[in-house]
């Protein structure tokens, strides 16, 4: 049985909340008109629950089922 679950890579930027990191993905994006890459950010809310993971640490989180308004990511490694 295979998944359909998103795995990104990131890094930590706020771990100020309880249960919960915002982690920072980057990626690369092709411009449709004029074929240039330039790089986005987006930011997601990821479901820590021992409070591991500090500002700085390279994480990977993966898609859930929504726990919250935000937050439907969970930190599996780093």
């Amino acid at each position: 049985m295979t998944t359909n679950r998103k795995i990104l890579s990131g890094v930590v930027v706020s771990d100020k909340m309880n249960k919960t990191v915002v982690v920072a993905v980057t990626t690369f994006k092709k411009h449709p008109k004029y074929q240039k890459y330039f790089k986005t950010t987006k930011r997601y809310k990821a479901h820590d629950e021992v409070n591991n993971f500090k500002v700085g640490d390279k994480v990977k989180i993966i898609s859930t089922k929504p726990m919250s308004k935000d937050k439907s990511f969970e930190v599996i490694t780093n």
